[in-house]
């Protein structure tokens, strides 16, 4: 696969990833409105960062082609 389709699977891929994090912080608020609001912005503060840990290897993959990092490098 070349780099400009890496790039486009990619950019698909992000996109799921935001789509389905979002569905899923957004079936737990019924369950999170009962909490107290600093637990509320604690949990929205975490799950607002949290959906950007899985870009790092996808990103890595799209520029590269592989998912990990190369630690031969010194």
């Amino acid at each position: 696969m070349n780099s400009r389709w890496r790039t486009v699977a990619g950019i698909f891929l992000i996109m799921a990833i935001i789509i389905v994090w979002a569905g899923l912080v957004a079936s737990l608020a019924g369950t999170v409105s009962r909490w107290p609001a600093l637990v509320q912005a604690l949990f929205y503060t975490v799950a607002g960062i949290i959906w950007v840990l899985p870009l790092k290897p996808v990103l890595r993959w799209s520029e590269t082609g592989r998912w990990r990092a190369d630690r031969t490098r010194t």
